[in-house]
């Protein structure tokens, strides 16, 4: 698997399979082959794409940090945005 980081929070935004597609540019991320979407907050410039990292078992968007080594951290104090009021 492999996650793409936003650089200043660290927090993992997106997690894709190792044989999926991802390039980085100065203004987006394009994800697929062919380009399936399109990522316009993240760019090269502010957010790390970490390849070779094992997915939590409960992995949601922005509920883990991870580190450079592929390391995910539950962040405390998380809440589910499907459960939030």
């Amino acid at each position: 698997m492999k996650t793409i980081i936003d650089n200043e929070t660290k927090t993992s935004k997106y997690l894709v399979a190792d044989d999926y597609a991802i390039e980085s540019s100065e203004s987006s991320i394009t994800m697929g082959d062919p380009v399936d979407f399109i990522i316009g907050d993240l760019n090269s410039t502010n957010s790390t794409i970490i390849e070779g990292v094992t997915e939590p078992d409960d992995w949601f968007g922005c509920k883990y940090t991870c580190a450079a080594d592929g390391t995910f951290t539950a962040i405390e104090g998380w809440v589910d945005p499907r459960e939030a009021e």
